[in-house]
């Protein structure tokens, strides 16, 4: 699946809570998107695993 695909599934507090947890800097006003593409791809297809 594309990284657009899978940030639809998620939540915006979802996606800055495991950007938190690994310490990356979200800059000032981060979108879903932006924030998808500094994680991991295994996190974000686990976030939107979760969120089905």
């Amino acid at each position: 699946m594309k990284v657009e695909e899978l940030v639809k599934k998620v939540k915006l507090v979802d996606l800055k809570k495991a950007a938190k947890e690994r310490n990356i800097k979200l800059g000032r006003c981060p979108t879903k998107l932006s924030i998808a593409k500094k994680l991991p791809k295994e996190v974000l297809e686990e976030l939107a695993s979760k969120s089905d």
